[in-house]
């Protein structure tokens, strides 16, 4: 067992942290936010991600698992301190990196010598060494800094925490590389370790990657409502290869969140500030910001107005499993109903519970209140609920039942005989109105 700190008790801190105690581990979380540091010492996350309560709760009552927001205290003690901090992109797409300017800052001076720090959060390459520099000076002496990137899926965390596909350290000390990849001795994953920059590079490239397949899909699925195919066939059969795999190879309204857009475009800045053109990054990028308003076209096409019309959005996470608002493409498509004059009602299972308004817009607390009276309902994210809500009891509360499916939630084949109107992503369109 190591004494474990954990600066910033966001997504990934609140993850890394409490699935760290869970392999043995004696962790402290420090945030500087007190009312969710005050939320944490009551038993209540501030976030949703399926088993993540039950870890905190077994955690804390073993001792496990602490909380504070004194830096001090966090980490006066700590063998080992990772930085979970967000690192947010600037308005010229570059990434923020003042959030973990300011946790160094406030850690150093109470960092034990032999203290080794773990950077978690998601940076630029070559961060380390500018890091390392800080570290250093603020500490008045040389600081261990390893480079260990997360590949955590929001809805899926736990598990991806402890099956992990791979472990990746980056560091050009064996020994405090050493000392991070023992942390990980009870998690049955494949270690790669390498220098700090490689390390910083493989999450970059590994993201920009999943959006490439999401964005490449996408544009398929234009092609196939153009010639009439069916994308989820195309991806089924594409999927089988290899080579290729079946995932992230789902057409719908784009990728959203806080890592896939945050990351392409933090590349594309890293890209341009090497003098270096990229333009396949740049697609990538571009696919992703025009799918929201190419959907909405669909529903253009079908009324001409929607002047006055009640519309129903249907999930309004960037996907299904978590509470994650950011950069969620719901958002965009509730704006874009919003300024051709419909009235939007959303539904989302997570989101909608406290019944509070979100984007300007009233919350329904189940779906079919959301569907009552609607003219057009825009499925925006494939929660379980939403998928599991049968077709044909749309058009049993709504006005006129107009479907708009972003995520390709149903097989085309279940709206035969329907009195409905179902249009998809990349599919044949069905006619029953």
């Amino acid at each position: 067992m190591n004494k474990l700190a954990v600066i910033g008790a966001g997504y990934v801190g609140l993850v890394t942290g409490i699935c760290l105690a869970s392999c043995g581990h004696d962790v402290t979380c420090m945030d500087i936010d007190e009312c969710k540091i005050d939320q944490l010492k009551a038993g209540r996350l501030p976030l949703f991600e399926p088993g993540l309560q039950e870890l905190h709760d077994t955690n804390t009552a073993t001792g496990r698992l602490s909380f504070t927001t004194n830096p001090e205290k966090a980490v006066q003690h700590a063998e080992g301190v990772f930085i979970a901090v967000g690192t947010p992109p600037r308005k010229d797409g570059g990434a923020d990196l003042s959030y973990i300017h300011n946790a160094i800052q406030s850690i150093a001076p109470f960092l034990q010598k032999d203290s080794v720090i773990i950077m978690k959060s998601t940076v630029p390459v070559g961060t380390h060494a500018d890091v390392k520099k800080l570290l250093d000076r603020t500490a008045g002496h040389p600081v261990r800094l390893v480079s260990n990137p997360e590949f955590l899926r929001e809805g899926s965390a736990v598990n991806d925490f402890f099956y992990s596909d791979r472990i990746v350290i980056g560091s050009n000390d064996p020994s405090p590389a050493s000392f991070v990849e023992q942390l990980y001795h009870s998690i049955p994953s494949p270690v790669i370790h390498t220098d700090p920059q490689t390390a910083e590079m493989i999450k970059y490239s590994s993201n920009a990657f999943l959006a490439a397949k999401i964005s490449f899909i996408n544009e398929m699925a234009a092609l196939c409502e153009a010639e009439g195919a069916d994308i989820s066939m195309v991806a089924a059969g594409m999927g089988m290869d290899k080579r290729i795999g079946e995932h992230f190879l789902k057409a719908g309204i784009g990728y959203g969140g806080s890592c896939f857009p945050k990351d392409t475009t933090a590349l594309l800045y890293s890209a341009a500030q090497q003098n270096i053109t990229v333009p396949l990054l740049s697609s990538i990028h571009e696919v992703n910001r025009r799918q929201p308003r190419v959907f909405i076209k669909k529903v253009l096409d079908r009324f001409g107005s929607i002047e006055g019309k009640k519309a129903a959005v249907l999930g309004l996470t960037f996907k299904p499993n978590t509470d994650d608002l950011r950069r969620s493409p719901s958002r965009e498509i509730i704006n874009l109903l919003v300024e051709e004059g419909a009235m939007v009602t959303g539904y989302d299972p997570v989101v909608s519970v406290s019944g509070k308004r979100v984007w300007q817009i009233p919350l329904a607390q189940t779906m079919e209140e959301a569907l009552t009276g609607a003219d057009l309902a825009v499925i925006c994210t494939e929660w379980k609920e939403i998928i599991d809500f049968p077709l044909h009891c749309y058009p049993l509360y709504m006005k006129e039942a107009n479907i708009f499916d972003g995520r390709n939630c149903y097989p085309v084949s279940q709206a035969r005989g329907l009195p409905l109107f179902y249009s998809s992503v990349g599919r044949p369109v069905y006619k029953g109105i």
